[in-house]
């Protein structure tokens, strides 16, 4: 478990993960722009089947039948943001094409993670500084009113996911077992998933293409994808980690055009080189 991973294995885990990854944009966009299922049962199913595969990864991993831990308070607050992000994620696909709402997304990631930072005492440099502004330019260029903006209530929600994902992100740093805690995390998130599925009952519909789509997000580009990424974390630095998740707007976009037919306008790409150009310039120069 200690070796590293062989650099051409360290390299194709990447590339399957930073593809699984987009997929779950391309996915949920897929499902919720053809009106196949509603956003409440689509995160439902995705969590659910994202639980049911880590479960069952973790169980075949494990060796002389050692017994998970029972989810704690901060497992379930963990569990908690996790639900957040996925069901913000789910209505936000409502109306956001595939690339703008990734790139959305980690923007706010991002964001989140240094800001909280920041907000903890560690001082980033003026050149981390000078991409934070960058990236944040480009964020509210991408969102401001005009005829190729997106949806005003699909971005606010996309970015409630991405400060939702990057909170449950730095409550998972330093995890001993990332991949069994991920595993309880989801399982934990069930119950909310399924009381928003309650509440949105009379909105609730499901066709054949929309329940498919929701499970192969959830047990293959989440719950496989989180495996692999795992994998590959073993020979990235923190730094190369968080540099080549910035592919992963990037990806979504080229994904929406070919399976969508959503266009690369001219906005999205301004403010993708804008937003993956300052968060590229603060990690650059991040040190730990």
């Amino acid at each position: 478990m200690a070796a590293v991973p062989h650099t051409r294995r360290v390299v194709a885990a990447t590339v399957v993960a930073m593809v699984a990854f987009a997929s779950n944009s391309i996915l949920c966009r897929l499902a919720l722009a053809e009106a196949s299922i509603d956003p409440a049962s689509f995160t439902g199913i995705r969590v659910a089947s994202g639980a049911v595969m880590l479960a069952l990864i973790v169980a075949a991993s494990k060796r002389g039948g050692r017994a998970a831990a029972p989810p704690s308070r901060a497992g379930w607050i963990s569990a908690f943001f996790l639900f957040l992000y996925a069901i913000a994620f789910s209505w936000s696909y409502v109306t956001l094409s595939a690339g703008t709402g990734a790139l959305i997304l980690f923007g706010c990631v991002q964001a989140t993670m240094w800001l909280t930072a920041w907000w903890s005492g560690v001082r980033p440099r003026w050149v981390e500084w000078l991409g934070l502004t960058l990236a944040l330019a480009g964020l509210v260029y991408l969102v401001r009113p005009g005829i190729a903006a997106p949806s005003p209530a699909g971005a606010a929600l996309m970015a409630g996911a991405g400060v939702s994902w990057g909170v449950y992100s730095l409550r998972g740093r330093g995890s001993p077992d990332p991949l069994s805690d991920t595993a309880r995390n989801f399982l934990c998130a069930v119950p909310f998933a399924a009381f928003a599925c309650v509440l949105a009952v009379t909105r609730a519909h499901a066709e054949r293409d929309g329940v498919v789509y929701a499970i192969v997000s959830g047990a293959l580009s989440s719950g496989v994808g989180y495996v692999i990424w795992y994998t590959a974390l073993r020979g990235l630095s923190a730094t190369r980690a968080a540099t080549v998740q910035l592919s992963v707007p990037v990806i979504a976009a080229l994904g929406g055009v070919i399976f969508l037919g959503e266009t690369f306008s001219l906005r999205l790409a301004l403010a993708a080189v804008m937003i993956l150009g300052g968060i590229a310039l603060a990690l650059a120069t991040h040190r730990r």
